[in-house]
């Protein structure tokens, strides 16, 4: 757990030493060479790195209810640790 919140607290710092400038720049996804999809590297950021940590996080609180574990605090009190 260290070193995630580590990796966490450098990518914060990055994100925010960036500059907006910079966040519009775009980046292009290939595939073997053969262009897929252009888009600002802040619209990356946010699709295809926020977004899916977000989805597994999901998951994973579903898959702790199923097992009857209660749910940690991940965004704010859950129905488990009420306020």
């Amino acid at each position: 757990m260290t070193q995630f919140d580590e990796n966490v607290k450098n990518a914060t710092t990055a994100i925010a030493a960036t500059s907006d400038e910079d966040m519009m720049v775009k980046w292009t996804l290939k595939n073997g060479g053969e262009h897929v999809l252009t888009m600002p590297r802040a619209a990356v950021l946010r699709s295809f790195v926020l977004n899916h940590i977000i989805h597994h996080r999901g998951q994973l609180t579903v898959y702790l209810r199923m097992c009857d574990v209660a749910l940690p605090s991940t965004y704010g009190p859950t129905a488990d640790n009420p306020m």
